[in-house]
């Protein structure tokens, strides 16, 4: 599990460095590129690579892997004091959830079904949005689900930002400039990828109150609403950089994480 977990890491470092030039483009006016900022904008980016279609194949299995041990997580418990509480349990048979259906978007993608892991996050936000709105009492459950985002968003950058995640990290291992490199990544990384969390679930309140759908935006159209503040494309770039330093992060995980 140790080899599946670390691949894992190293597959959603990459995605989020890709996520992360695509936003940097938005930022500065190439519009992405014509790419979408989020995992099928990063897929999209990664197929059009020389081995494009190999590394696809490679990312999907990797997350399966990052799935398969969060799956041991939830049943046997995890490593570290905390890792068979019955939260930590819950909480990583939600990532293994996750997970399943990411790796299973990237390797349907892989095999040829263009519409599997590269569609728009944003058009995806929009038509679950629009059908739980159509539900009896659906404006109290969007309501409440992006309040829940908000709340997780706020919580993963808190904790990032009290560096919670060492804990989780062989720092022995590490020099003590590694280990304040990934202090920093970790911080920056973390915090960033809580903020965009964050401001996605805002507009999902939004979207529940006005009872407009589109209001509601998914990775792509909530970095450029970065762009769309007073701070302009110079709070998307940071934005966008922070993003990067998650991804770096993620592969400090996949090297010395406690799995």
């Amino acid at each position: 599990m140790a080899a599946a977990a670390r691949a894992g890491f190293a597959a959603r470092g990459l995605i989020y460095i890709l996520v992360s030039v695509i936003a940097l483009q938005i930022a500065f006016g190439d519009d992405g590129g014509g790419q979408q900022a989020d995992r099928g904008g990063a897929l999209g980016e990664l197929a059009g690579k020389p081995f494009g279609a190999v590394l696809l194949w490679i990312v999907g299995i990797a997350l399966a892997g990052m799935g398969l041990w969060r799956l041991s997580e939830a049943v046997f418990g995890g490593a570290g004091p905390d890792g068979s509480k019955p939260t930590s349990r819950a909480a990583n048979a939600g990532r293994f959830v996750f997970y399943a259906f990411t790796s299973y978007s990237v390797l349907a993608y892989a095999a040829g079904d263009r519409g599997s892991g590269s569609g728009s996050s944003d058009r995806r936000t929009d038509d679950v949005t629009a059908t739980v709105l159509g539900w009896p009492g659906g404006p109290w459950l969007v309501g409440l689900a992006g309040a829940g985002v908000v709340g997780a968003g706020l919580w993963i950058a808190f904790r990032a930002a009290r560096k919670k995640f060492r804990k989780h990290l062989r720092t022995g291992e590490m020099s003590p400039h590694t280990e304040r490199v990934v202090n920093v990544l970790g911080v920056t990384g973390g915090t960033a990828r809580g903020l965009v969390f964050a401001f996605a679930g805002v507009f999902a309140v939004v979207a529940a109150v006005q009872h407009r759908p589109g209001k509601a935006k998914g990775m792509d159209d909530t970095l450029r609403a970065f762009r769309d503040l007073p701070a302009g494309p110079w709070l998307l770039a940071l934005v966008a950089l922070g993003l990067a330093a998650f991804g770096l992060f993620s592969w400090c995980n996949a090297r010395w994480r406690q799995v």
